[in-house]
Parts: C-alpha cells; sequence; structure tokens
C-alpha cells in the first residue's frame, strides 16, 4: 500500500511544479518588475522580523521565525501577480471572456460563442443557479447581438432570468479580471431541479465553433493553466 501512495503523489507533485513553472515565465513575460518586488517583499517581512526579535531581545529566535514568514509573504505576492498576469495575457484575444467563464468550475457550464457578428463581437452563455448569463465582449455593438440572444432564451426557455454582461474595461462593463467574481455574487434564482431542466432544454441549441484563447486562468494558488 506505501508504494501504492508515492507512485500515486509523484504525478502530483510533477503537476503542481509544472502549474509553478508555467507561472514563473507567466509572470517573467508579462511583469517582469514583480519578481523584483516579491523578494523585496520577503526581504522586508524578515527585517521586520529581526527588528521586532531586538526589541525584545531576541532577535536570533526571531530571525528563524522571519525566513518562512519571509517566504510566505513572497509567494503570497508572487501569487497575486500571477493572477494579474494571467489575465493580461489573454486581454483582447477573441474570446478572451469566453476563457475566463470556462475557468469557473463549480456553479456554471459555459457555451462559448452562442452569437458571434462578423467584427467578432461575441456573445457566451452560461447557466447556474442565477438563471442564464449572457457575456457581450467586443465593441458597443454587441448590445444588440446581447438582445438578440435574450429573445431567443425567452422563446427556449421562458420564465428563466437572464442576466446580461459585458466584458471590458468601458463604464458599465466589467474586467475580465472581476468578471469570475461578478458570477458567483449573482443571486441564486433556480432550484437544483430547475437549473437540470433548463441545461437539458439548452443542450439542443448549443453554440459555435471557435478558437479559446489558452490563456492561464487562476486556479487553487491562482496559478495559470495551459
Amino acid at each position: 500500500m506505501a508504494k501504492t501512495n508515492k507512485s500515486s503523489d509523484a504525478p502530483e507533485k510533477q503537476g503542481q511544479m509544472a502549474v509553478l513553472k508555467d507561472a514563473f515565465a507567466l509572470v517573467r513575460r508579462e511583469t517582469p518588475l514583480a519578481l523584483v518586488w516579491c523578494v523585496l517583499g520577503g526581504v522586508v517581512a524578515e527585517g521586520l522580523a529581526i527588528l521586532g526579535g531586538n526589541s525584545l531581545h531576541h532577535p536570533v529566535y526571531f530571525a528563524i521565525l522571519g525566513i518562512p514568514l519571509g517566504l510566505l509573504v513572497a509567494f503570497f505576492m508572487f501569487t497575486r501577480f500571477a493572477n494579474s498576469a494571467a489575465f493580461l495575457s489573454i486581454k483582447g484575444q477573441l474570446g478572451a471572456a469566453a476563457s475566463v467563464l470556462m475557468s469557473i468550475r463549480r456553479g456554471y457550464s459555459t457555451t462559448p460563442a452562442v452569437n458571434v457578428a462578423r467584427n467578432q463581437d461575441m456573445v457566451h452563455r452560461s447557466v447556474g443557479r442565477a438563471g442564464i448569463v449572457l457575456v457581450g465582449e467586443g465593441s458597443q455593438a454587441v448590445r444588440t447581438l446581447l438582445l438578440d440572444e435574450r429573445k431567443k432564451m425567452e422563446r427556449f426557455v421562458p420564465g428563466v432570468p437572464v442576466t446580461e454582461i459585458i466584458a471590458g474595461d468601458g463604464v458599465g462593463e466589467v474586467s475580465l479580471k472581476k468578471l469570475a467574481k461578478k458570477m458567483k455574487k449573482l443571486p441564486k434564482k433556480l432550484s437544483n431541479t430547475q437549473l437540470r431542466e433548463v441545461r437539458a432544454r439548452l443542450k439542443a441549441v448549443g453554440g459555435l465553433s471557435m478558437p479559446i484563447p489558452q490563456g492561464p486562468m487562476p486556479k487553487g494558488v491562482k496559478m495559470p493553466k495551459r
């Protein structure tokens, strides 16, 4: 049994190291100064621990305690920078909002590109306890696509709540970085039974075939996954 556990743990450890390696490469590419700030954060935390130790007449003891504290601070800062770099890496790409939506593992199922215009404006459909959430990305003309898709949903699943969101950095829009958080905060309006019925009815509607950017999305320790 012990041998089995060791062999099963090995792939998981390798996977975590691969994620960290990808995250490091991503941060270095998107925000190279971030790594310097992470090191400085760890050094400052260690310095504060030493100062506190001096004031309490235990400099060596606090210096030792400051090492894991400094590493923790540096890692925390690194995860935040990796999170930001992940969104920077897909910003402006076709289907970036769909990539964010599909990274939401619990609560929503997403069908990308259910409506696409010639100028590459597009609407993605997510279904969850909040009902149907239509997320548009592109130019201001995407509002027309959202309206068309809303009317279609009202025909296929009448009475189901429909929420419209436009992903972007403009007034009244939701940035890619805040999109997942926005989705999770939407009030739950459907029961589990109703949700299963809605998903079953919409399964036949489907979407369009389109490439989704394989940008890194924060998961677990907020590291990118390709």
